[in-house]
């Protein structure tokens, strides 16, 4: 296998995100919840990749997110009440069980507290 040590760390991102997603996908019955994190904002997607769809989403963009952000300026709390939404969405649509999709971030900070938002929200991963 070739080391990735040379790389920049977006590269090596990619390479694990790669890595995940030969192992995991998602189904109509349990989707696929991939994150994606940039410095100011969060989005997850819940994704059935067999019908190739979107199920639900969530964003830090929407307004009544936003604006907690700009007031409380810490992203982790932002990132656990996305948890719980998107929880709460696809509760309504009769889903329970999940697979996260972490996308070759760490397990950390505001991705751990997405998946910790989720479990208080009622998913099982």
């Amino acid at each position: 296998m070739p080391s990735h040590a040379h790389l920049d760390r977006k590269q090596r991102r990619q390479w694990r995100k790669i890595r995940i997603r030969k192992k995991i996908s998602g189904t109509a019955e349990v989707p696929r919840v991939c994150v994606f994190r940039s410095s100011k904002y969060l989005y997850i997607q819940a994704v059935d990749d067999v019908a190739g769809r979107v199920i639900a989403s969530a964003t830090s963009l929407e307004p009544e997110v936003r604006k907690d952000l700009k007031t409380s300026g810490k992203h982790v709390d932002v990132a656990a009440r996305l948890g719980e939404m998107i929880s709460a969405r696809l509760k309504e649509k009769g889903i329970t069980r999940i697979t996260f999709d972490r996308s070759g971030y760490l397990y950390h900070g505001r991705i751990k507290a997405i998946a910790d938002g989720a479990r208080k929200g009622g998913l099982q991963f």
